[in-house]
C-alpha cells in the first residue's frame, strides 16, 4: 500500500489482516452456525495477539451488530472492484486521489449508487468519441474495393493497458497494435510471459523456461517447470456473491449460480469424483448439453488432474462411439433427455447404445436437467448427479496441481472421410490463449454477461467457459433459437442484459431472412459485443447488423478452429470494424497469407509455435497422424488451410474459404466465399442457400452450384441466367459456374459450416464417406444422384 517501509511495519498490516479475516469468521460464526460467545472469544485467541479484554469487546460488538463484518468486506471487494474498472478504462488518467474523493465525498452510500458514481466519474474522465464512418480507399496489385469503417473504438481499452504494461515492462515503444502485433510473433517468449503476468495466471510453482528452444513441428513445451490447475484459474476472479452462471433452455430461465456456489459444487463433484476412482490422467467423457451442470462437471473433472471430452445429445450414438471408443474413458455424463422445437426426447436409449460400446467404463452419471422420468438403475453403476455430488464427503476443494503442457481437453476433427482425430489440448496452453483473448482483445470484465449459441460439441463451448476467468456472468443455453418464438434470443438479451453475444454466420442470415429487425422489435442497449464464427460473415451481413440490430456494437467475425481451440484473428477492442473484414490478426499467432509457391505474401513466415497448439493426437505414437494434419505441406511451418487474404492498410483479415476447397477454373484460383457474397446480396429472397464446389472436367476444372431455393419460389431459366450474369458483372467470367443445379438440402456439418469438401469427393466418384458429423447426412444422397445422373461425365 505504500506506507509500511520496514518489515516490523509490515508484519503490523499482516496481523492487521488476520484480525480482520478473525472478525468475519465469527461474525459468520456466532450469527449462522450458533456459536457461543465463549468459542467466538477463544477462536480470536487462538489467532491473534490481543488482550482478553480486547477480544472480548470484539465480540461483544459483533454479537450486538450481525453481519458488520460482512459488510465491511463486501464493500472492500466492491471498492477494489471499482478501481480496477478505472484503472483499465482510464490507464494514464486514471488519478488515485480523485477516485478517493469520489468514493468518500457523499459518506456512506449504497452499493449501487456508489456503482453509478463512479462509472459516471468514468465517463466523465473518458475522452471525446470519434467519428463512426469513415471510408478508406485500398491500392494493391489489383484494385480492391473501397473499404468502408463500420465501428472504432471510442475509449481507452484492454488493449491499451496490456500495450501501456507491455512498454514500462519490456522497454520497447509500441505505439498502435500494428507494432504490439508484430513485437508479439517476433519476441514469442516475452509476449508469453507479457500475457501470463498481466492476465493474472496462477500457479503454485513458477516457470523456469518459458519456451522449449526446438523447431515449431517439434511441439515445444511451454512454461516448463509451472504447477498450475486449470480450474483453479478459472474460478480465481470470480467474487462469490457474483452470478456466475445463467442456465436456460427453449423454456426460459432454468436457473441461476454464483460463484460461491459453482466453487462448493466443483468441491462436491471433483471429491466425487476422487471416490469413484478417478485419478490424474483418467479420462472422462460426456453426452450432454450445454447447462451449469456441463460446466461444473468439466471444471470437476479438471480440478482433479483428468481429461475431458464431450460431445452434444444431437450427435448420434456412431458418430459418438467413433470419438468415445478412442479414448477409453473411465466415467459418463449423461442427460436423460433433451427439449429441442418445444418437445422433450428421451436420451436413454442412444445412451445405452454408447455405453454398451465403452467397455472401460465404472460409472454413468445421468444429469436430470428436465423434468423427466427415468431410472438411473437402467445401466450398471448408474446414479443421478444430485446422488452423485451428496457422495462427495466433508473434503474441502482440492485442485490437482499439473504441469503447463498436461492434457485436459480431448476435441475431433470432422471425421468427414474417415474416423475423427483426437485432438489433445493442455490446460495450460488453453487457459491461457482464452485469458488473452477475453481479457486483452475482448476486455471482458466481471460486470460482462457473456452468451454463445454453442453445443458442448463445438470448441466455442470451451470458449464461453473460459469466460468465467474475467470473472463476468456467462448465459448457458439449450434448445433451437427460434422454436419457441422467433426472436427468443433478442428476448434473451433485455431480459438478462446481455453484454457480450455470440453466434454464427448461420444464425445472422436466418434472422435476415426472417426480416426481423431487433433494433426496433428490442431494446438491446446492453450488447457491447457481437461474436460471429462457423463460417465467415458476408459484407451484407455487415451491413444488415448495423441497419437493423445495433449500430454502436463492435462485430467481431472471429476464426480458429479444434486445432486451436480458440482464435487464429477475430476481435480488437482497440481497433475498428472494417465491411467484410476480421478485425486483427491475434497477437502472439504469426498467420500468413501465402501463394502458391510458399512464399508469403508479406512480411515473414508464420513459423513461430504458440502455446494453444495440440500437445498430442491421441493414438498417435511416432506423431505421424499431427505431423500429416498440420506440417506435412511445409516442414516447421504450421498449415491451416484455409483460403485468406491480409488488408494490409486496415491490419483486416478476409476469409475467402478453405484451400482444400479452392476454385481453379483455367488455373485461376478464387474462393467460394466469392460467389456466397453475390447470393447474398443479390438474391437472397429467391435461393435461400447455395454450395459452390469445383469438378475436374476435360483435364481442367469447372464450378458447380447448387441452389436451395426459398419456399415458394422455382428454379427457371431466367434466374439462372439472372444469377450467371450478376457473378460475371461482380467478379469475373471465370467466376461464373458452369452448372447450376436446384437441389433440397444443402449439407452442414453440428457446429454450422458447409460441407463443401465431401460434395466436392462426392463429384469426383468417391463414395467412402463419414455422414455421422452432419446436422443432415441424408443430404449427400441428393448429391450421389445428381452426380450419376447429371454430373458424371469426362
Amino acid at each position: 500500500m505504500g506506507i509500511y517501509t520496514t518489515p516490523i511495519e509490515y508484519f503490523g498490516r499482516l496481523e492487521a489482516e488476520m484480525l480482520r479475516a478473525c472478525r468475519l469468521v465469527v461474525d459468520s460464526g456466532l450469527h449462522a452456525k450458533g456459536w457461543t460467545i465463549e468459542q467466538g472469544i477463544n477462536y480470536i485467541a487462538s489467532k491473534v495477539a490481543m488482550t482478553k479484554a480486547e477480544i472480548t469487546n470484539e465480540v461483544n460488538r459483533y454479537t450486538a451488530f450481525y453481519g458488520q463484518a460482512l459488510s465491511y468486506k463486501i464493500g472492500e471487494l466492491k471498492i477494489k472492484q471499482l478501481r480496477q474498472l478505472a484503472e483499465i478504462q482510464l490507464l494514464q488518467d486514471f488519478n488515485l486521489k480523485e477516485f478517493h474523493t469520489v468514493i468518500l465525498q457523499s459518506g456512506a452510500l449504497p452499493m449501487k449508487m456508489l456503482d453509478s458514481a463512479v462509472k459516471l466519474w468514468i465517463d466523465e474522465k473518458k475522452s471525446s468519441p470519434v467519428p463512426m464512418y469513415i471510408i478508406m480507399d485500398i491500392k494493391g496489385p489489383q484494385e480492391q474495393p473501397k473499404w468502408m469503417q463500420l465501428w472504432q473504438s471510442k475509449q481507452v481499452s484492454s488493449m491499451t493497458a496490456f500495450r501501456n504494461y507491455v512498454n514500462d515492462t519490456k522497454s520497447v515503444q509500441l505505439s498502435n497494435y500494428d507494432e504490439l502485433w508484430k513485437w508479439s510473433v517476433t519476441q514469442t517468449a516475452e509476449f508469453w510471459e507479457a500475457v501470463w503476468n498481466f492476465t493474472r495466471i496462477y500457479a503454485s510453482t513458477i516457470f523456469t523456461k518459458i519456451v522449449e528452444d526446438v523447431p515449431m513441428g517439434s511441439i515445444p513445451k511451454w512454461f516448463i517447470g509451472a504447477q498450475l490447475n486449470y480450474a483453479e484459474n478459472i474460478l480465481l476472479q470470480g467474487d462469490s456473491l457474483h452470478l456466475a452462471i445463467v442456465s436456460a433452455t427453449e423454456a426460459g430461465i432454468t436457473y441461476r449460480i454464483t460463484y460461491g456456489e459453482v466453487r462448493e459444487a466443483v468441491r462436491r463433484c471433483s471429491n466425487a469424483l476422487r471416490l469413484a476412482g478417478i485419478e490424474k490422467g483418467d479420462v472422462i467423457c460426456a453426452y450432454v448439453a450445454n447447462s451449469a451442470d456441463a460446466v461444473i462437471a468439466m471444471l470437476a473433472t479438471a480440478a482433479v488432474g483428468a481429461i475431458w471430452s464431450s460431445c452434444a445429445p444431437d450427435l448420434g450414438p456412431a458418430a459418438v462411439i467413433d470419438r468415445f471408443a478412442q479414448i477409453t474413458p473411465k466415467l459418463l455424463f449423461s442427460v436423460n433427455a433433451v427439449l429441442y422445437n418445444s418437445k422433450v426426447y428421451s436420451h436413454l436409449d442412444k445412451t445405452l447404445t454408447v455405453i454398451n460400446a465403452l467397455p472401460s467404463l465404472t460409472k454413468v452419471v445421468w444429469l436430470n436437467q428436465i423434468d423427466f422420468k427415468f431410472d438411473p438403475n437402467v445401466t450398471p453403476n448408474g446414479i443421478t448427479f444430485e446422488d452423485f455430488l451428496s457422495t462427495s464427503g466433508p473434503q474441502t476443494l482440492i485442485f490437482e496441481q499439473v504441469s503447463f503442457s498436461h492434457p485436459l481437453f480431448v476435441l475431433y476433427s470432422s471425421g468427414t472421410t474417415g474416423k475423427p482425430k483426437c485432438i489433445v489440448h493442455s490446460g495450460g496452453g488453453i487457459l491461457l490463449q482464452h485469458k488473452k483473448e477475453h481479457l486483452i482483445h475482448g476486455g471482458i470484465i466481471p460486470e460482462d454477461v457473456f452468451f454463445y449459441y454453442t453445443t458442448t460439441s463445438w470448441m466455442m463451448w470451451q470458449w464461453l467457459v473460459g469466460g468465467l476467468a474475467s470473472g463476468c456472468t456467462i448465459v448457458t443455453y439449450d434448445g433451437s433459437p427460434f422454436k419457441s418464438a422467433p426472436t427468443h434470443l433478442w428476448d434473451l438479451v433485455d431480459e438478462l442484459k446481455i453484454t457480450l453475444f455470440g453466434t454464427s454466420a448461420k444464425y445472422l442470415q436466418t434472422v435476415q431472412e426472417l426480416k426481423q429487425q431487433p433494433m426496433l422489435s428490442h431494446n438491446l442497449s446492453s450488447i457491447k459485443q457481437i461474436y460471429s464464427t462457423g463460417s465467415p460473415l458476408h459484407p451484407e451481413q455487415y451491413d444488415f447488423v448495423y441497419s437493423k440490430i445495433k449500430k454502436d456494437v463492435l462485430l467481431g467475425s472471429i476464426t480458429g478452429g479444434t486445432d486451436i481451440c480458440s482464435l487464429f484473428a477475430g476481435h480488437n477492442v482497440e481497433g475498428s470494424v472494417y465491411r467484410g473484414e476480421i478485425m486483427c490478426r491475434c497477437l502472439g499467432m504469426s498467420i500468413e497469407a501465402w501463394d502458391d509457391n510458399g512464399n508469403s505474401v508479406f512480411g515473414e513466415a508464420g513459423t513461430k509455435p504458440f502455446p494453444c497448439m495440440p500437445v498430442f493426437f491421441w493414438n498417435d505414437e511416432n506423431g505421424q497422424k499431427y505431423h500429416d494434419a498440420y506440417f506435412a505441406n511445409h516442414e516447421n511451418i504450421w498449415y491451416h488451410g484455409d483460403y485468406m487474404c491480409v488488408n494490409q492498410k486496415t491490419g483486416g483479415v478476409v476469409m475467402l474459404g478453405r484451400s482444400d476447397g479452392t476454385l481453379k477454373p483455367g488455373g485461376v484460383r478464387f474462393g467460394s466465399a466469392d460467389l456466397y457474397n453475390v447470393m447474398v446480396a443479390h438474391f437472397i429472397t429467391q435461393v435461400s442457400d447455395s454450395l459452390v464446389v469445383g469438378q475436374p472436367y476435360k483435364g481442367d476444372e469447372r464450378v458447380i452450384m447448387f441452389v436451395k431455393m426459398s419456399s415458394g419460389t422455382f428454379f427457371e431459366a431466367d434466374l439462372e441466367k439472372k444469377i450467371k450474369s450478376k457473378i460475371r458483372d461482380e467478379l469475373s467470367p471465370r467466376h461464373v459456374p458452369s452448372v447450376i443445379l436446384p437441389v433440397d438440402d444443402i449439407p452442414y456439418t453440428l457446429t454450422g459450416k458447409k460441407v463443401e469438401i465431401a460434395v466436392k469427393k462426392i463429384l469426383q466418384g468417391e463414395t467412402n464417406l463419414t455422414r455421422t458429423t452432419l446436422v443432415n447426412p441424408d443430404s449427400l444422397d441428393i448429391y450421389f444422384e445428381l452426380y450419376h445422373s447429371k454430373l458424371n461425365e469426362k
